[in-house]
Protein backbone atom coordinates (compact mmCIF):
# COMPACT_ATOMS: atom_id res chain seq x y z
CA UNK A 1 0.00 0.00 0.00
CA UNK A 2 0.91 3.66 -0.58
CA UNK A 3 1.68 5.57 1.85
CA UNK A 4 -0.21 8.03 0.43
CA UNK A 5 -3.07 5.90 -0.02
CA UNK A 6 -6.25 5.70 2.04
CA UNK A 7 -6.19 2.81 4.72
CA UNK A 8 -8.64 0.24 3.68
CA UNK A 9 -10.67 -2.41 6.26
CA UNK A 10 -8.59 -5.06 4.94
CA UNK A 11 -5.11 -3.48 5.62
CA UNK A 12 -6.87 -2.69 8.97
CA UNK A 13 -7.77 -6.08 10.09
CA UNK A 14 -4.69 -7.15 8.64
CA UNK A 15 -2.56 -5.09 10.52
CA UNK A 16 -4.55 -5.58 13.80
CA UNK A 17 -4.50 -9.92 13.00
CA UNK A 18 -0.34 -9.30 12.67
CA UNK A 19 0.26 -8.24 15.97
CA UNK A 20 -1.43 -10.93 18.43
CA UNK A 21 0.35 -13.17 20.25
CA UNK A 22 -0.31 -17.04 19.19
CA UNK A 23 0.85 -18.14 22.43
CA UNK A 24 -1.41 -15.50 24.61
CA UNK A 25 -3.87 -17.67 22.40
CA UNK A 26 -2.84 -21.32 23.55
CA UNK A 27 -1.36 -21.37 19.88
CA UNK A 28 1.82 -23.15 19.42
CA UNK A 29 4.03 -24.30 16.20
CA UNK A 30 6.21 -22.35 13.89
CA UNK A 31 4.77 -19.88 11.73
CA UNK A 32 5.81 -17.97 8.73
CA UNK A 33 4.34 -15.00 9.56
CA UNK A 34 3.79 -12.80 12.84
CA UNK A 35 0.46 -12.72 14.43
CA UNK A 36 -2.72 -15.08 13.81
CA UNK A 37 -3.60 -17.10 10.85
CA UNK A 38 -6.64 -15.64 8.85
CA UNK A 39 -8.25 -18.80 9.60
CA UNK A 40 -7.46 -18.76 13.22
CA UNK A 41 -9.49 -15.18 13.39
CA UNK A 42 -12.23 -16.54 11.42
CA UNK A 43 -13.03 -19.68 14.39
CA UNK A 44 -12.93 -16.57 17.23
CA UNK A 45 -15.44 -14.45 15.51
CA UNK A 46 -17.40 -17.47 14.23
CA UNK A 47 -17.14 -16.50 10.77
CA UNK A 48 -16.14 -18.52 7.58
CA UNK A 49 -12.45 -18.74 6.89
CA UNK A 50 -13.33 -17.98 3.11
CA UNK A 51 -15.74 -14.75 4.45
CA UNK A 52 -12.68 -13.27 6.74
CA UNK A 53 -9.94 -13.96 3.77
CA UNK A 54 -12.36 -12.47 1.07
CA UNK A 55 -12.79 -8.98 4.10
CA UNK A 56 -8.97 -8.78 4.43
CA UNK A 57 -8.33 -8.99 0.23
CA UNK A 58 -11.46 -6.46 0.01
CA UNK A 59 -14.26 -8.36 -1.93
CA UNK A 60 -16.20 -9.30 0.55
CA UNK A 61 -18.38 -7.06 0.40
CA UNK A 62 -20.45 -4.85 3.46
CA UNK A 63 -19.82 -6.96 6.32
CA UNK A 64 -22.94 -6.60 8.63
CA UNK A 65 -22.44 -5.17 12.39
CA UNK A 66 -23.08 -8.27 14.11
CA UNK A 67 -20.15 -9.50 11.76
CA UNK A 68 -17.83 -6.68 12.76
CA UNK A 69 -18.36 -6.82 16.41
CA UNK A 70 -17.52 -10.50 16.58
CA UNK A 71 -14.20 -9.32 14.97
CA UNK A 72 -13.70 -7.09 17.05
CA UNK A 73 -13.74 -9.29 19.92
CA UNK A 74 -11.89 -11.60 17.74
CA UNK A 75 -9.28 -9.30 17.56
CA UNK A 76 -9.51 -8.07 20.92
CA UNK A 77 -9.83 -4.44 19.84
CA UNK A 78 -9.66 -1.35 22.13
CA UNK A 79 -12.72 1.35 22.00
CA UNK A 80 -11.11 3.37 19.39
CA UNK A 81 -10.25 0.32 16.96
CA UNK A 82 -13.65 -0.48 17.24
CA UNK A 83 -14.76 2.43 16.21
CA UNK A 84 -11.99 2.94 13.52
CA UNK A 85 -13.26 -0.68 12.24
CA UNK A 86 -17.28 0.20 12.44
CA UNK A 87 -16.27 3.38 10.40
CA UNK A 88 -13.78 1.72 7.25
CA UNK A 89 -16.40 -1.07 7.48
CA UNK A 90 -20.09 0.59 7.40
CA UNK A 91 -19.06 4.49 7.36
CA UNK A 92 -20.70 4.97 10.82
CA UNK A 93 -19.85 4.11 14.69
CA UNK A 94 -20.68 1.38 16.02
CA UNK A 95 -23.50 1.86 18.58
CA UNK A 96 -23.02 2.95 21.96
CA UNK A 97 -21.82 0.22 24.42
CA UNK A 98 -23.72 0.67 28.17
CA UNK A 99 -21.75 1.02 30.98
CA UNK A 100 -22.49 1.31 34.66
CA UNK A 101 -21.67 4.70 35.53
CA UNK A 102 -21.92 6.28 39.15
CA UNK A 103 -19.00 9.01 38.71
CA UNK A 104 -16.65 10.86 36.59
CA UNK A 105 -13.35 10.99 36.98
CA UNK A 106 -11.10 13.76 38.74
CA UNK A 107 -10.09 15.60 35.97
CA UNK A 108 -13.48 16.06 34.08
CA UNK A 109 -15.04 16.88 37.47
CA UNK A 110 -12.47 19.66 37.38
CA UNK A 111 -13.83 20.81 34.41
CA UNK A 112 -17.24 21.07 36.08
CA UNK A 113 -15.99 22.52 39.04
CA UNK A 114 -13.99 25.20 37.17
CA UNK A 115 -17.52 26.54 35.64
CA UNK A 116 -18.85 28.40 39.26
CA UNK A 117 -21.57 30.76 37.50
CA UNK A 118 -22.64 27.90 34.42
CA UNK A 119 -24.75 25.27 36.18
CA UNK A 120 -23.02 21.92 34.07
CA UNK A 121 -23.72 18.07 34.24
CA UNK A 122 -22.28 15.29 32.59
CA UNK A 123 -25.27 12.71 31.82
CA UNK A 124 -25.46 9.53 30.24
CA UNK A 125 -27.07 8.10 27.18
CA UNK A 126 -30.46 7.20 29.18
CA UNK A 127 -30.06 10.79 30.52
CA UNK A 128 -28.81 9.65 34.09
CA UNK A 129 -26.97 12.51 36.15
CA UNK A 130 -23.50 11.22 36.93
CA UNK A 131 -22.03 14.42 38.19
CA UNK A 132 -22.86 17.93 38.65
CA UNK A 133 -21.10 21.37 40.10
CA UNK A 134 -22.19 23.34 42.52
CA UNK A 135 -23.79 25.64 40.50
CA UNK A 136 -26.47 23.01 38.65
CA UNK A 137 -26.87 21.86 42.58
CA UNK A 138 -28.24 25.82 43.45
CA UNK A 139 -29.80 26.17 40.07
CA UNK A 140 -31.43 22.86 38.75
CA UNK A 141 -31.45 20.27 41.39
CA UNK A 142 -29.30 19.25 43.66
CA UNK A 143 -28.42 16.15 42.65
CA UNK A 144 -26.51 15.05 45.58
CA UNK A 145 -29.57 14.88 48.20
CA UNK A 146 -31.12 12.16 45.85
CA UNK A 147 -29.98 8.33 45.52
CA UNK A 148 -27.90 7.49 42.32
CA UNK A 149 -31.44 5.77 40.78
CA UNK A 150 -33.08 8.58 41.02
CA UNK A 151 -30.98 11.10 39.40
CA UNK A 152 -32.42 10.86 36.17
CA UNK A 153 -33.98 14.21 34.18
CA UNK A 154 -37.24 12.61 33.25
CA UNK A 155 -38.07 11.41 36.45
CA UNK A 156 -37.36 15.23 37.75
CA UNK A 157 -39.09 16.69 35.20
CA UNK A 158 -42.28 14.79 35.49
CA UNK A 159 -41.96 13.71 39.15
CA UNK A 160 -41.23 16.12 40.95
CA UNK A 161 -43.10 19.20 41.68
CA UNK A 162 -40.37 21.68 42.67
CA UNK A 163 -39.00 21.05 39.38
CA UNK A 164 -41.68 21.59 37.30
CA UNK A 165 -43.01 24.77 38.91
CA UNK A 166 -39.48 26.51 37.83
CA UNK A 167 -39.84 25.93 34.42
CA UNK A 168 -41.06 29.10 32.71
CA UNK A 169 -42.37 26.69 29.69
CA UNK A 170 -42.70 23.16 31.47
CA UNK A 171 -45.00 22.01 28.44
CA UNK A 172 -42.61 23.10 26.05
CA UNK A 173 -39.65 22.02 28.01
CA UNK A 174 -41.07 18.75 28.60
CA UNK A 175 -42.23 18.20 25.19
CA UNK A 176 -38.14 18.62 24.10
CA UNK A 177 -37.05 16.54 26.41
CA UNK A 178 -39.10 13.33 25.88
CA UNK A 179 -38.36 14.36 22.04
CA UNK A 180 -34.78 13.98 22.55
CA UNK A 181 -34.58 11.62 25.08
CA UNK A 182 -36.43 9.29 22.23
CA UNK A 183 -34.22 10.12 19.79
CA UNK A 184 -30.48 9.57 22.17
CA UNK A 185 -31.31 6.40 23.24
CA UNK A 186 -32.51 5.18 19.35
CA UNK A 187 -29.66 6.48 18.12
CA UNK A 188 -27.35 4.77 21.20
CA UNK A 189 -28.74 1.38 20.98
CA UNK A 190 -30.60 1.39 24.59
CA UNK A 191 -34.59 1.81 23.55
CA UNK A 192 -34.55 -1.87 25.22
CA UNK A 193 -32.63 -0.16 28.66
CA UNK A 194 -35.01 2.01 29.05
CA UNK A 195 -37.79 -0.09 28.88
CA UNK A 196 -38.58 0.33 32.82
CA UNK A 197 -38.10 3.54 33.34
CA UNK A 198 -40.47 4.44 30.38
CA UNK A 199 -43.21 2.62 31.67
CA UNK A 200 -42.82 3.24 35.19
CA UNK A 201 -43.05 7.42 33.90
CA UNK A 202 -45.91 5.79 31.31
CA UNK A 203 -48.19 4.56 35.29
CA UNK A 204 -46.61 7.27 37.33
CA UNK A 205 -46.97 10.63 34.92
CA UNK A 206 -50.01 11.14 32.48
CA UNK A 207 -48.09 13.84 31.07
CA UNK A 208 -44.91 11.43 30.08
CA UNK A 209 -47.43 8.96 28.95
CA UNK A 210 -49.45 11.15 26.72
CA UNK A 211 -45.82 12.40 25.26
CA UNK A 212 -44.44 9.03 24.75
CA UNK A 213 -47.01 8.09 22.64
CA UNK A 214 -46.68 11.06 20.54
CA UNK A 215 -44.05 9.53 19.23
CA UNK A 216 -42.16 12.72 18.61
CA UNK A 217 -37.99 12.90 17.81
CA UNK A 218 -35.67 16.20 18.49
CA UNK A 219 -32.39 16.61 17.90
CA UNK A 220 -30.56 19.14 20.76
CA UNK A 221 -30.19 21.33 17.95
CA UNK A 222 -33.58 22.65 17.70
CA UNK A 223 -35.29 25.05 19.42
CA UNK A 224 -33.32 28.57 20.79
CA UNK A 225 -30.96 26.59 22.79
CA UNK A 226 -32.28 28.95 25.91
CA UNK A 227 -33.12 27.86 29.22
CA UNK A 228 -35.74 29.80 31.23
CA UNK A 229 -36.33 29.50 34.89
CA UNK A 230 -38.41 30.87 37.34
CA UNK A 231 -36.06 30.27 40.37
CA UNK A 232 -37.51 30.47 44.30
CA UNK A 233 -33.94 32.49 45.27
CA UNK A 234 -32.68 34.03 41.66
CA UNK A 235 -35.77 35.06 40.24
CA UNK A 236 -36.30 34.71 36.53
CA UNK A 237 -33.11 33.53 34.76
CA UNK A 238 -32.08 32.84 31.10
CA UNK A 239 -29.28 30.14 30.10
CA UNK A 240 -28.01 29.26 26.98
CA UNK A 241 -27.16 25.83 26.99
CA UNK A 242 -24.29 23.42 24.86
CA UNK A 243 -23.72 19.87 24.49
CA UNK A 244 -20.51 18.57 24.40
CA UNK A 245 -18.83 15.29 23.77
CA UNK A 246 -16.56 13.46 26.75
CA UNK A 247 -13.70 12.43 24.96
CA UNK A 248 -12.71 8.91 25.01
CA UNK A 249 -16.84 8.34 26.08
CA UNK A 250 -19.46 8.42 23.64
CA UNK A 251 -21.48 6.81 26.39
CA UNK A 252 -21.32 10.64 28.37
CA UNK A 253 -21.95 14.38 27.09
CA UNK A 254 -21.19 17.45 29.27
CA UNK A 255 -24.08 20.10 29.33
CA UNK A 256 -23.38 23.70 30.28
CA UNK A 257 -25.68 26.18 31.04
CA UNK A 258 -24.43 29.84 30.65
CA UNK A 259 -26.18 32.88 31.74
CA UNK A 260 -27.53 35.19 29.00
CA UNK A 261 -26.71 38.48 31.48
CA UNK A 262 -23.73 38.81 33.45
CA UNK A 263 -25.98 39.94 36.53
CA UNK A 264 -27.01 36.56 36.17
CA UNK A 265 -23.83 34.59 36.53
CA UNK A 266 -22.61 37.37 39.78
CA UNK A 267 -26.47 35.94 41.22
CA UNK A 268 -25.16 32.46 41.49
CA UNK A 269 -21.97 33.39 41.89
CA UNK A 270 -23.54 35.37 45.39
CA UNK A 271 -25.89 32.64 45.89
CA UNK A 272 -22.96 29.93 46.07
CA UNK A 273 -21.05 31.86 48.61
CA UNK A 274 -24.14 32.24 50.65
CA UNK A 275 -24.44 28.05 50.41
CA UNK A 276 -20.84 27.21 51.20
CA UNK A 277 -21.01 30.15 54.43
CA UNK A 278 -24.18 28.59 55.67
CA UNK A 279 -22.88 25.05 55.86
CA UNK A 280 -19.78 26.57 57.11
CA UNK A 281 -21.90 27.85 59.81
CA UNK A 282 -24.05 24.79 60.45
CA UNK A 283 -20.62 22.92 60.72
CA UNK A 284 -19.34 24.96 63.25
Amino acid sequence: MSVNAAPTLGDFLRSRRTRLDPASFGLSGRRRTPGLRREEVAQRANISSAWYTWLEQGRGGAPSAEVLERICTALMLTDAEREHLFMLGLGRPPEVRPRSVDSVNPRLQRVLDSLDASPAIIKTATWNVVAWNRAAALVLTDYGALPPGQRNILRFLFSNPAVRSKQHDWESVARFVVGTFRADVARAGLATEVGDLVDDLCRTSSDFDRMWRENQVLSHSEGENVKRLLHPQLGPIEMEYSLFAVDGRPDLSMLVYTPLQAETAERIRALAREAVSGSADAAA
